[in-house]
């Protein structure tokens, strides 16, 4: 039962779609931090006003029940800022993703000929030509 099961792991990547989970979320806060405390104090001081991700698009104003001015608001640095998290967090998973899981070549072709007469490939082994039927 075990080795059924284990066979089902690794014919299915179930293992490699879990481990890809664990170890995204566990990457997850590293790549935060590494966005809001290294990227972000980089790239601030060339966007006006600095910290962007409190940037805000007011599209009205009104007076409230109290008669206080309510100020109705976008908060697109919030909606930037996760799209930056998320844009990190990919290259992460994909540049991981690329060091751990190696692509198998593709196997080397059969070899071989060519027929002299009707210019087939066909095996190296072959005394006739399975297409033009002359003897190789």
């Amino acid at each position: 039962m075990i080795k059924g099961f284990k066979e089902f792991l690794l014919k299915n990547s179930v293992l490699a779609l879990a481990v890809a989970v664990i170890v995204g979320g566990a990457v997850g806060k590293v790549v935060s931090s590494l966005a809001a405390d290294i990227i972000m104090p980089l790239i601030g001081p060339l966007i006006p006003g600095g910290n962007w991700r409190a940037a805000t698009i007011e599209f009205g104003k009104k007076i409230g029940a109290d008669g206080k001015e309510v100020v109705n608001t976008i908060n697109i640095g919030t909606f930037l800022g996760s799209v930056v998290d998320f844009l990190i967090i990919a290259i992460v998973v994909y540049v991981m993703t690329k060091m751990l899981l190696k692509e198998t070549p593709a196997p080397p072709p059969r070899p071989s000929k060519t027929c002299p007469r009707c210019k087939e490939t066909v095996a190296l082994d072959a005394t006739r030509c399975k297409f033009c039927t002359s003897d190789l």
